[in-house]
């Protein structure tokens, strides 16, 4: 079994899309996924299932997630290795200045198309910063994700693919469910 890791994106969020995470987890349970575990109210979740393409689960979670719920929901899905490369890769832990409860990662469908990528090298919203690093943006934002114009629909609309937004703590916390899920 390989351990993956579901992002959903807009669910619970301002009382749209409103999921139970319990109530997910059965839906999840329906497609033959096993070692289910969710983290927090914003659709995360853990859980194993046979070696598979991401494309295809992401379909299956969200086709799902539109029989059971009515909800067309962006879904992303990385196996646990990439989430690994994704904290040991991240640029900014280099600068012993950041702080990180204010590093992001935004996590896209699939690589961008390196002209889309190239669009972005003369974007500034100092203090903000980002890098694009094949299929996640890696964000530092010392003033708080809140004031920063670097959000999901702004990749989205210069990198035309899905993204959706994680801070570092859930990202980090979301690795190490998936490690113990791994190694169980």
């Amino acid at each position: 079994m390989t351990t993956y890791i579901s992002i959903l994106r807009g669910i619970n969020v301002s009382g749209h899309n409103i999921i139970k995470m319990e109530t997910l987890k059965k839906s999840y349970t329906s497609l033959g996924f096993q070692n289910i575990i969710t983290y927090i109210q914003s659709g995360n979740v853990v859980f194993q299932f046979k070696k598979s393409g991401q494309l295809k689960i992401e379909k299956m979670i969200k086709d799902k997630i539109a029989d059971d719920f009515g909800y067309d929901v962006p879904v992303i899905v990385i196996d646990y290795p990439k989430l690994k490369n994704v904290i040991l890769n991240n640029p900014f832990l280099c600068n012993n200045n950041v702080n990180l409860s204010m590093l992001h990662v935004t996590f896209l469908s699939a690589v961008p198309e390196k002209s889309n990528v190239d669009k972005l090298k003369d974007v500034d919203y100092t203090p903000d910063k980002f890098l694009v690093v094949d299929d996640v943006v890696y964000l530092y934002f010392p003033d708080g994700y809140g004031n920063t114009k670097l959000n999901n629909n702004f990749f989205e609309n210069k990198l035309k693919v899905i993204a959706t937004n994680r801070n570092w703590n859930t990202v980090n916390k979301l690795c190490k469910i998936a490690e113990s899920n791994n190694n169980s």
